[in-house]
């Protein structure tokens, strides 16, 4: 998950303990962890971290996929999240952090991802730990798989309430749900865990 939706952040708050799987090779699970939605002047926006076509397939494992600078997206991405947030309450206050990473030079997806999950987890002290290593038959009995099911391309089942907060862009546009955890934290900063927390059942 590049930047995962809040619902996906609400999930990972209520396990407390999150693995990510650097072995994961099924590619359809993999959907959600090189996009994301953000809401700006123009409505809601997919930013797609392109990856190396000749990694982006289905026996690759998870920490072989590369990322690619094909289209100049880490310009893009940027000048979209500062078209959306920045006049957000909470921009000044991680932008500079933020701007090192989607600029950065990670080749590798999960290098990219890790990087930014630990921002996002740190700058709203998030009690979520997260740990990344292979899932194995004794592990996998003893955890709940939630791989494929937040942030794909079919809603999720999950007991989850997608709560209203503050939205930058609620009076152009309503209030939007399922859109990055960056949106909730560029528009309430560290009250955002009171907003995951009244997700959960």
């Amino acid at each position: 998950m590049a930047a995962g939706s809040v619902r996906c952040y609400a999930a990972m708050l209520q396990a407390g303990k999150v693995i990510i799987d650097p072995d994961e090779r099924r590619l359809p699970l993999r959907h959600s962890h090189h996009r994301y939605l953000v809401d700006g002047p123009n409505g809601t926006q997919r930013l797609t971290i392109a990856l190396d076509g000749t990694t982006n397939a289905m026996p690759v494992r998870m920490r072989d996929v590369r990322i690619s600078e094909h289209g100049n997206w880490r310009h893009l991405h940027w000048g979209a999240l500062y078209s959306a947030y920045g006049k957000s309450p909470y921009f000044d206050y991680i932008a500079d952090d933020l701007h090192s990473i989607i600029g950065g030079e990670q080749t590798s997806l999960l290098e990219f991802n890790t990087a930014l999950q630990n921002l996002i987890i740190d700058f709203l002290d998030l009690p979520i730990e997260i740990e990344t290593k292979p899932i194995t038959p004794e592990i996998a009995a003893e955890t709940t798989d939630l791989r494929g099911l937040i942030g794909g391309k079919k809603p999720d089942t999950l007991p989850i309430t997608d709560v209203p907060y503050y939205q930058v862009w609620a009076l152009r546009h309503g209030f939007q749900p399922g859109l990055s955890i960056l949106d909730l934290l560029m528009n309430t900063g560290r009250e955002s865990i009171y907003t995951l927390q009244k997700m959960l059942p």
